[in-house]
């Protein structure tokens, strides 16, 4: 591991389980919560935008309408919650230009 990934890593490893904004050496960013750290990779928990969290991914997709009468009122339905909130993202430590503490509210 070269000095420059050691030294993203000891910061990666200093705020884990922390909400962060992530800047790439691309230019982009990326907010997200530290779950998971190794020599190569950071593994982050990445907010879901509202429209993500609507669809569900897409699998939960209704084939055949609404169901029977009765069974396709408002909410969620029997058997179906509000669908994942977080993503997961690996980014490598090679890819990480800066790290910033976000606030949680």
């Amino acid at each position: 591991m070269t000095d420059r990934n050691q030294q993203i890593y000891d910061v990666c490893k200093d705020h884990m389980h922390a909400y962060v904004l992530i800047e790439l050496v691309d230019g982009s960013s990326v907010d997200g919560i530290i779950t998971g750290l190794d020599n190569e990779s950071v593994y982050l928990a990445v907010p879901l935008e509202p429209h993500e969290q609507l669809q569900g991914g897409g699998s939960h997709h209704r084939q055949f309408g609404y169901g029977y009468p009765g069974y396709g009122g408002p909410g969620y339905g029997y058997g179906y919650g509000p669908g994942p909130r977080f993503r997961r993202l690996i980014l490598p430590l090679t890819a990480l230009a800066a790290l910033s503490i976000l606030p949680w509210y």
